[in-house]
């Protein structure tokens, strides 16, 4: 059965009739020309389909397009905001080479996103049960759902550190800034 259902994927709206058994992957993928996540495992289980939705990371491969109608779906063509200018991971993923075949990239670079905005709110992981630091353990134990097949983890370890120093570094200059003019 079709059903008429309305996508908002990276800032654009879209109106598709799609059959009810239809994953975001695929729609994203077959009807949209958003070829950018890429279909792994189809089971959830390598991270490669990995978007933002509502600003969490999801395997779109496990959710059906019709469950998420209007809400802010982000792919990795959507990931630098003005296009121009590209986002500090993706960025950060260049300068450290973190990618060799590229197939699991995006998927790493938007669950890599979804990852910091969860450490920021201060979500625990198996490594981390209260204060959250992003060393490397920390970041491998909550990058573990996305796999790459040519082992280019020694790179995107250390981009994604990078990355998350820095916004540590940003904010907590903000706060020495605010303590100032007080």
């Amino acid at each position: 059965m079709d059903l008429e259902i309305t996508l908002r994927v990276n800032g654009a709206t879209h109106r598709l009739s799609v059959d009810t058994r239809t994953t975001l992957l695929d729609a994203l993928r077959e009807r949209l020309g958003l070829t950018g996540a890429k279909k792994g495992c189809d089971h959830g289980q390598c991270g490669a389909c990995t978007i933002l939705l509502d600003g969490r990371r999801v395997n779109s491969c496990l959710a059906l397009a019709v469950a998420h109608q209007d809400a802010q779906i982000v792919t990795i063509e959507g990931l630098a905001a003005d296009g121009d200018h590209l986002h500090p991971l993706q960025q950060a993923f260049i300068a450290h080479d973190a990618f060799q075949c590229g197939y699991c990239t995006p998927g790493q670079l938007c669950s890599a996103v979804g990852m910091l905005r969860e450490a920021e709110a201060g979500w625990p992981s198996a490594v981390s049960a209260e204060h959250v630091t992003l060393d490397d353990e920390e970041i491998r134990e909550r990058m573990s759902g996305n796999l790459c097949r040519c082992a280019a983890y020694a790179n995107i370890v250390p981009a994604i550190r990078e990355v998350a120093q820095q916004a540590q570094e940003a904010l907590r200059m903000q706060q020495v800034g605010k303590e100032a003019r007080r």
